[in-house]
């Protein structure tokens, strides 16, 4: 199979052309032929034009590529390697959601011939890949799994906004049905990743590498959510503290906030979810998922509770909130935790304004039904910096007291402006 991929008697396709799929998918069509595949037809238009619509790749990242964007199942006939890079999100009741993992399974099936191999990157509990995912490529297809077909398992790393851990310079976990498969797979992907592969024993290790290194993050910051309120009730100042305790050598630099996005405020959630199934019932990982999810409510509040102690009208303020993605410097909108806080406030009747120069207003009206202003109109009682995009970064107090009435309050949920401030009363995580 490796040898056919060089020698472009066979090709690649990767299935699934977002956040995690495009980039791989142009990474490889450098050096082999590539099918880029999505059920999107707006997003396979786009790519026609050499536009990611996720806004994370330039224009050169197009070039010199040797791909076929489409979502025509019929071009998938002649691929011997597939990739699927779908989301796996989880539903209202914080349980996975396999449906477009499934989908997209069912899609390679009905096109899977002997020999090929199926490797999955999206983040999945362990043992999925194997228990939900093979059944349904040997059904589909009537193929037996290892004898005709291999599968493997590598989980995505990418970091959306991120310019210096891109998919080339970050060691890529690896792993296959059995030794042969393990040593195709692991060896496709080192065309492409320079800093090299570690070869994890089994696919159900490379499932729980992935799930874990997301729960560990978001443990260590529902500890520093935790710490931020205990703090608060102290009345010092976070930062301060962490940049005090951040003076020995083995502190680990973690700073509160609110955490969403596709991975951190997900994945957990898939591994507590298989350790129920197996009867064990996690305790600290969801405290720490309960911590996280409840910071939006918990910034509203303080909010409230802040106006009212200037003796600001509650039912006629104006709040206005700056930054509505999950992070900063990305238009990656998806399970954004400032619409948690964005609610909260609105549930009080206060009256909301929010902008960021990154995030679509259409996808933002269509995931959440809120609508994002161009820009600040009027005058506000209370300004949140809840996202530390790069465009708010380096304002001086005069730019935020040119829309804010006489007593009004500035949240500075990064503490971006820690030290800055004197014309407002500032709080801070």
């Amino acid at each position: 199979m490796y040898e056919k991929l060089l020698n472009k008697k066979s090709s690649l396709a990767v299935i699934g052309l977002g956040y995690v799929g495009l980039p791989v998918a142009l990474e490889f069509a450098k050096k082999i032929r590539v099918i880029g595949f999505d059920i999107n037809q707006n997003r396979i238009q786009k790519l026609h034009l050499g536009q990611d619509p996720s806004s994370e790749l330039s224009d050169k990242d197009f070039e010199n590529t040797d791909i076929l964007f489409t979502s025509n199942i019929t071009d998938l006939v002649d691929v011997g390697f597939y990739i699927i890079a779908v989301p796996t999100p989880i539903d209202e009741y914080n349980q996975p959601d396999l449906s477009p993992l499934l989908a997209a399974t069912k899609t390679v099936a009905q096109v899977l011939k002997k020999g090929d191999y199926v490797v999955f990157e999206s983040t999945v509990y362990p043992g999925c890949t194997e228990e939900k995912c093979v059944p349904i490529l040997e059904q589909q297809s009537g193929l037996v799994f290892k004898n005709d077909f291999k599968v493997g398992y590598s989980p995505e790393r990418i970091n959306p906004g991120d310019r210096e851990h891109t998919l080339k310079n970050v060691i890529k976990v690896t792993s296959g049905c059995d030794t042969e498969s393990a040593n195709i797979v692991a060896n496709v992907y080192e065309l492409i990743v320079d800093a090299g592969v570690h070869r994890a024993s089994s696919i159900k290790v490379a499932e729980a590498s992935k799930v874990i290194e997301n729960t560990q993050r978001d443990l260590n910051i529902a500890l520093m959510n935790e710490l931020s309120m205990i703090f608060d009730k102290l009345n010092i100042n976070t930062y301060e503290v962490l940049e005090a305790a951040g003076t020995k050598w083995n502190f680990l630099k973690f700073f509160p906030g609110l955490v969403g996005g596709h991975c951190i405020g997900v994945d957990p959630y898939y591994l507590t979810f298989k350790a129920a199934h197996m009867g064990h019932f996690p305790k600290v990982i969801l405290s720490g998922r309960e911590i996280n999810d409840s910071m939006g409510a918990y910034i509203a509040k303080k909010t409230l509770k802040t106006l009212i102690a200037q003796k600001i009208e509650i039912l006629n303020s104006r709040i206005l909130v700056m930054g509505g993605t999950f992070k900063e410097n990305v238009a990656d909108i998806r399970n954004s935790k400032v619409i948690d806080m964005v609610k909260e406030l609105k549930s009080f009747n206060l009256n909301v304004d929010i902008i960021d120069p990154h995030a679509s207003k259409e996808e933002f009206v269509h995931e959440y039904g809120l609508t994002l202003s161009e820009n600040p109109t009027g005058l506000y009682d209370a300004i949140i910096l809840a996202v530390a995009h790069k465009e708010y970064a380096n304002k001086s107090e005069s730019y935020f007291q040119q829309f804010a009435n006489k007593n009004a309050i500035f949240i500075d949920l990064k503490g971006v402006y820690r030290n800055k401030i004197s014309n407002f009363l500032y709080w801070s995580l």
